[in-house]
């Protein structure tokens, strides 16, 4: 692990970019949001590692288990996870190669490729899960209702982003 260091880096940012550009409080907040995402994936993924998964990996078998079959094509489970059409291919190959899937033709589409989801694959949905919750999925510091306030916040900037 780093050493920590005795100043907050992007407190100093902000201050250094204050001194030659506008929009201090945004550049600190998107800064501050980017460390807390690679702070916080790289948690989630250390939790899941011993179970064979990353983040990416336990979220797309999560979006199958929620599926009403337990099978989606790869093109839908791009556009439900937001990732491209190549992520999505490589989550799956690596899913599979795990045994954690099965790819299958569609049954009423012949050129789209189901991903499907095996009992080994909910067996590891259910096992990680649990590891997931007891860690609190690596937010331990925020409160219930500071989480819900955060969710809150970034709300509208998902939103005009057109993630939703």
């Amino acid at each position: 692990m780093a050493r920590k260091l005795p100043f907050d880096p992007i407190d100093e940012a902000a201050r250094q970019w204050g001194r030659r550009w506008e929009a201090v409080p945004h550049m600190h907040a998107v800064t501050s949001l980017m460390r807390v995402h690679q702070l916080v994936l790289g948690q989630l993924d250390e939790i899941l590692r011993p179970h064979g998964l990353t983040f990416a990996r336990y979220e797309a078998l999560v979006l199958l288990v929620f599926s009403r079959e337990g099978a989606l094509p790869l093109g839908k489970m791009g556009e439900r996870l937001q990732v491209h059409a190549t992520s999505v291919t490589s989550l799956v190959d690596r899913l599979e190669s795990a045994g954690l899937v099965v790819r299958r033709r569609h049954p009423e589409d012949g050129r789209a490729v189901l991903a499907e989801i095996t009992e080994a694959g909910r067996a590891a949905v259910e096992r990680a899960t649990t590891d997931l919750v007891g860690a609190r999925f690596a937010l331990t510091s925020l409160s219930e209702d500071q989480l819900g306030e955060l969710s809150a916040l970034l709300r509208p900037v998902r939103q005009d982003a057109g993630d939703f």
